[in-house]
C-alpha cells in the first residue's frame, strides 16, 4: 500500500483563542508522533492551496463570501464569527489549505499515485454547512472533496464515513437529498451539535446514523459499526471511500464521554479498507477532524494511519 500525507505549516497559522480545544499543538502532537521510525515509508507531501471557487463545489458563493469578510487584516487579531468558530488573519488560506489537500487526495487516488491518503489539516470541516460556519470549521473538506471526485472523475457513488464524537451535521445537511452520496455517521448523542438521531436517514434512505450513548466503550463502537454502518455501504457498494476522522472518541478527550482506545480506530480502519478493497479500488481519503487531547490524538491518528499503510 503506498499512503500518503498532506501537511502544511499554514494550518499552524489558523489563530484560536488561548484555551481553545481546536488549536495548533494538535497537529504538533501528531508530527511529533510521525517522526516514529514506522512512518518512514509515509509519503509526506506539502497540502497545495485551493482556489476560493473550490469552495462553491459544496456551499453557495455567498458562504464563502460571508467567510472572507470575517478574516481580520490585523495579525493578532482573533476574531469569533460563531458561538465556539473563530478566524485569524491566516485562517482563510489554511482553510482554502485544508480544502486543497482534500481534492489533491482524491487525485492521488484516481491518478493511481497513492491508494489512500490522509490529511493533516485544520480547521476542520464537517460541522461546516451548506451556508453556515461553525462547530470550528469554516468549509465543509470532506463534501468539497465529494463533489470534486464526482465532477472531475465522473463518481458515481462515494460513501462518507464519520467516527468524530460530534455529529457531522454539516455533510448530513449537503447531502441530505443526494442518492449518489452515503453518509455514515457513529457519535454520542446527545452531544453537540444535537443532530444525528437513529430517524434521520437523508431524503433517499442516503443516511445511516449509529448514535451511541454517553460512556459507550469500544465494543459498543464496534457493534453499531458493524449493524449498521458496514451492511449500508456493502450494499452501496461505492465506487470512493471518504472518511471524516475525528478521533474526539477517545477516552481521554475532554469535549465527550465516549471511552474508545486507540486500537478502536485501527480496527474500525481496518473494516473500511475492507470495503475499499471490495467496491473501491482501495480509493480511501481520510480527513483529520477533531480530537483535542493531545495524547489521545496522536496515538489514535497514528494508529490510524498506520492501518493505512500495512493495508
Amino acid at each position: 500500500m503506498t499512503t500518503r500525507l498532506y501537511e502544511h505549516k499554514i494550518f499552524l497559522e489558523h489563530n484560536t483563542p488561548e484555551g481553545h480545544p481546536e488549536r495548533a499543538d494538535r497537529l504538533r502532537s501528531l508530527a511529533l508522533a510521525l517522526e516514529h521510525p514506522n512512518f518512514d515509508r509515509l509519503d509526506r507531501r506539502e497540502a497545495p492551496q485551493a482556489n476560493e471557487d473550490a469552495v462553491t463545489l459544496a456551499h453557495p458563493e455567498s458562504h464563502l463570501f460571508s467567510v472572507m469578510r470575517e478574516i481580520p487584516e490585523e495579525e493578532d487579531l482573533i476574531r469569533q464569527i460563531e458561538a465556539d468558530t473563530h478566524v485569524s488573519q491566516k485562517s482563510l488560506q489554511a482553510a482554502l489549505t485544508a480544502v486543497g489537500g482534500a481534492m489533491a487526495a482524491v487525485d492521488d487516488v484516481f491518478a493511481g499515485a497513492a491508494d489512500n491518503v490522509f490529511v493533516a489539516s485544520r480547521p476542520p470541516g464537517h460541522h461546516a454547512e451548506k451556508a453556515k460556519a461553525m462547530g470550528f470549521c469554516l468549509f465543509n473538506n470532506v463534501a468539497i472533496a465529494a463533489r470534486h471526485a464526482q465532477k472531475t472523475y465522473g463518481v458515481e457513488r462515494i460513501a462518507i464515513v464519520d467516527w468524530d464524537v460530534h455529529h457531522g451535521n454539516g455533510t448530513q445537511d449537503i447531502f441530505w437529498d443526494d442518492p449518489s452520496v452515503l453518509f455514515c455517521s457513529t457519535h454520542q448523542m446527545p452531544l453537540y451539535p444535537g443532530t444525528g438521531a437513529l430517524s434521520e436517514t437523508g431524503a433517499h434512505d442516503n443516511v445511516v446514523n449509529a448514535p451511541l450513548s454517553p460512556h459507550a466503550a469500544g465494543d459498543h463502537f464496534r457493534e453499531a459499526f458493524s449493524s449498521r454502518v458496514l451492511p449500508a455501504l456493502n450494499n452501496f457498494r461505492p465506487d470512493l471511500l471518504l472518511i471524516s476522522a475525528g478521533f474526539d472518541a477517545h477516552h481521554r478527550d475532554p469535549l465527550a464521554q465516549i471511552n474508545l482506545v486507540g486500537d478502536d480506530f485501527d480496527w474500525a480502519t481496518g473494516r473500511l479498507m475492507e470495503i475499499a478493497g471490495k467496491y473501491a479500488g482501495n480509493r480511501v481519503v481520510s480527513l483529520l477532524e477533531g480530537g483535542y487531547d493531545l495524547e489521545g490524538l496522536a496515538e489514535s491518528a497514528g494508529l490510524h494511519i498506520l492501518r493505512l499503510m500495512k493495508g
